[in-house]
């Protein structure tokens, strides 16, 4: 797909959160029964619970690593806690899924206060079992400088959605 057209292009998380990689594993994001495809809209009250998440593959001796990021916290237009950390499962065997995983920052619902925040999952393989440890605090988290401590490499999947304040809209309440 031409670089211009690539939705997490498109939608800045190539750039503020993960720098140009070729998908090369495949990743399904479900949330009770709809799936997350990049761009598309959730409202807090629906990602209460933690998704399911399938990793494709095709061994299982592979781990992977899922990280779950908001580029945009606090808000979009000042965002001084980019990136908070929402999960983080390792180990994950390949064509499993992350409930075969090491949890190891627990799921924080996202909860949006302010414009619309994307809400970023990238997926990528580990070097072996038991290889990455959870950071000290979610605030300020970098998932570039996650995947270099730990030598994860390129992702090898990624995508997003946008979430905003259940009421609608980002503005000023009235």
């Amino acid at each position: 797909m031409p670089r211009d057209r690539d939705p997490l292009v498109v939608g800045r998380v190539i750039g503020d959160v993960l720098e140009p990689f070729t998908r090369s594993i495949g990743m399904r994001v479900v949330y009770s029964s709809r799936e997350v495809n990049n761009g598309c809209e959730f409202r807090p009250s629906q990602i209460v619970n933690q998704p399911r998440v399938e990793v494709g593959g095709d061994d299982l001796r592979t781990c992977y690593t899922l990280v779950m990021v908001d580029p945009d916290a606090p808000s979009p237009s000042d965002p001084s806690l980019r990136e908070y950390l929402h999960w983080l499962v390792t180990d994950i065997p390949g064509t499993t899924g992350v409930t075969f995983g090491q949890e190891i920052v627990c799921y924080e619902n996202p909860q949006p206060s302010m414009g619309i925040h994307r809400f970023v999952f990238v997926l990528f393989r580990q070097l072996g079992r038991q290889t990455v440890y959870a950071p000290g605090w979610r605030q300020n988290f970098n998932t570039r400088d996650f995947a270099e401590l730990y030598n994860l490499g390129s992702p090898v999947a990624a995508v997003f959605f946008n979430c905003q304040r259940e009421s609608g809209t980002g503005g000023r309440r009235r």
